[in-house]
């Protein structure tokens, strides 16, 4: 999980993070997508190495992330068992700016600061692949689109306000609680979009 901030702040801030694993976030998404997909086709679990998806990082320079091949599916040919499946659903985090053009990822509390208020909102940015069993193209990409995208603070993606529930004892599970329900809610709606299930 990632902390950012923006706007307004303290010269030489940068980001900090915190180790969520045991949250069980990527399973909760492995179980709900397969629950959603499994309505129209037959899912099956496959072996990969987590690491070797969670080490690929997008280019900083954008003009290079649309030039070179997408890394996933090669992840997909050489790490992933079994092979020859018709398709395979990768799920990665996903980027996007916050106000004065810093990069947030993946999950996060993110903060902007300006001299009249501060917003804080948690996130919960991903990208769906679909990618071709046989031949290893992706077939279709696509990040998580914004729920309930009405508050000051905007970014695109999976997002809500932070409350005053989140401080204090306890804050730890409120706030994973709060980013699986974001999770919960998007997970449908991009698969929808996808047209990869059919209007749940």
């Amino acid at each position: 999980m990632s902390l950012s901030q923006a706007g307004l702040t303290k010269l030489g801030s940068t980001g900090q993070s915190a180790s969520i694993s045991a949250w069980g976030l990527d399973e909760l998404i492995v179980q709900q997508a397969t629950r959603l997909l499994g309505a129209r086709y037959r899912v099956q679990a496959v072996n990969y190495t987590r690491a070797a998806f969670a080490a690929i990082r997008d280019s900083a320079v954008t003009p290079v992330n649309l030039l070179r091949s997408d890394p996933f599916k090669e992840l997909v040919r050489t790490d992933v068992t079994p092979q020859g499946l018709d398709a395979y659903i990768v799920i990665t985090r996903a980027r996007s700016k916050l106000g004065n053009g810093r990069n947030i990822e993946g999950v996060g509390i993110a903060e902007y600061r300006t001299l009249l208020a501060d917003y804080g909102l948690i996130h919960a940015l991903y990208e769906v692949r679909v990618i071709d069993g046989k031949t290893f193209d992706v077939i279709e990409k696509r990040a998580a689109a914004p729920l309930d995208n009405t508050g000051t603070l905007r970014i695109a993606g999976p997002s809500g306000p932070i409350d005053g529930t989140i401080d204090g004892p306890a804050s730890s599970e409120r706030l994973r609680a709060a980013i699986a329900d974001l999770i919960t809610r998007s997970l449908p709606v991009t698969l929808d979009d996808m047209h990869l299930i059919g209007g749940q």
